[in-house]
């Protein structure tokens, strides 16, 4: 049985944190290798770089770690 709880806060986690490195690896990057087409494109109403835009953002990526890390722990327990 996997624990619902940690999964989500595990996966949110690593989402916060990947989207932060993100951040700051696309501030010291040429702009070639930016993913800033990525970024707009997967996180609703994210709108390169405000500090608005950011909040929501790394609130978007907590939220789809959680619902991804809570959904996988749950589809494991049921099926296992």
């Amino acid at each position: 049985m996997l624990n619902v709880k940690t999964w989500a806060l595990t996966l949110s986690t690593f989402c916060a944190v990947s989207y932060v490195l993100c951040i700051a690896w696309c501030a010291v990057a040429p702009e070639g290798w930016h993913a800033r087409e990525f970024l707009e494109l997967m996180l609703p109403g994210f709108i390169w770089l405000s500090p608005g835009s950011f909040v929501l953002g790394l609130l978007e990526s907590i939220g789809l770690g959680a619902y991804t890390g809570a959904l996988l722990a749950a589809i494991h327990n049921w099926i296992g």
